[in-house]
């Protein structure tokens, strides 16, 4: 005769979580739509960071366009005090900048409590990491014909503009510094590729190196609080 087993013993169920029927084939296309257009703007709205659009696709069917379904949720908020925004990579709810001072009335937040702008320089090394990265300290202060100190790259690092990128093949193999997410999210822009071509800019005669070190470059949007 045996013993038994412990309830410690028996195997335990996994308990699966139940899935989520995305294909919704059961639903007439007018319903489908909208049942899809409301699980893309409540995961974007519940995220507090901007959500892939791999994430984004687990939730509607395969052939869902994500694309159509964030202009019309978008239309939908046209009038809204807040929107959609592509930006670093995803999608993510913002308030719309015309709000931004009653925002920070509400909840005591001053122009003097905001993150401090960035200073003419640091807003210049910015731009040159973001257009030439991966790029060493070195390299920038050659660039510059001057110094770059490490408490100017730490002022980009402290505010997560910039992060280390992979070792230079040069000699001391030194870190090179490339900009980040929460660069993309800041500036609102969805991708790198979203910057101003540096090529065009200089071929239009917008753009030099000559006026970049001249501290001549429009920095407006660098030197100001992001309002979204």
């Amino acid at each position: 005769m045996t013993d038994r087993p412990q309830d410690e013993d028996r195997p335990r169920a996994t308990k699966q979580p139940p899935l989520l029927d995305t294909e919704l084939e059961h639903l007439p296309p007018e319903l489908r739509w909208r049942e899809w257009m409301g699980r893309v703007e409540a995961v974007i709205f519940a995220a507090s960071e901007p959500v892939p659009r791999d994430v984004l696709a687990r939730v509607v069917g395969r052939d869902c366009n994500l694309d159509l379904i964030i202009d019309d949720i978008r239309e939908e908020l046209r009038g809204r005090p807040y929107d959609l925004v592509r930006v670093a990579g995803g999608v993510q709810h913002r308030t719309r900048p015309a709000f931004a001072e009653a925002i920070r009335t509400a909840s005591g937040q001053t122009a003097a409590k905001s993150a401090r702008p960035l200073s003419q320089t640091e807003a210049l090394v910015l731009m040159t990491i973001a257009y030439f990265q991966p790029i060493t300290r070195a390299e920038l202060s050659s660039f510059f014909a001057k110094e770059i100190s490490r408490d100017l790259i730490a002022v980009l690092r402290g505010q997560d503009f910039i992060a280390y990128g992979p070792r230079s093949p040069t000699p001391g193999a030194p870190y090179t510094y490339v900009t980040t997410k929460t660069f993309l999210s800041h500036f609102g822009l969805e991708t790198l590729r979203d910057l101003p071509d540096f090529e065009a800019l200089e071929d239009a005669g917008l753009l030099s190196r000559e006026k970049l070190l001249a501290g001549e470059i429009p920095i407006s949007m660098a030197t100001e609080d992001a309002d979204e």
